[in-house]
């Protein structure tokens, strides 16, 4: 399943349908003429790198405290 984007042509107006490919090809056929699909393309990762790196030093601290009571004997690493 996916998102898909369809739009009227008449109104402009736009939706988002989360379902598969058959089910949208059912839905513009039942909804006729005006109504197409957008075509376009899937939202890019920007970010690389370690997310842990980028995490402010409270965020850390917490880690480090959950690690410390975590007890004896556990091997909860974080």
């Amino acid at each position: 399943m996916a998102l898909y984007t369809i739009i009227n042509d008449k109104t402009d107006e736009t939706e988002d349908l989360f379902c598969t490919y058959e089910d949208l090809q059912k839905t513009l056929e039942k909804r006729g003429e005006p109504w197409r699909q957008v075509i376009g393309t899937p939202g890019f990762v920007t970010m690389t790198g370690n997310v842990v790196n980028r995490t402010s030093s409270d965020w850390k601290n917490l880690l480090q405290g959950i690690e410390k009571g975590s007890g004896r004997g556990t091997n909860i690493k974080t």
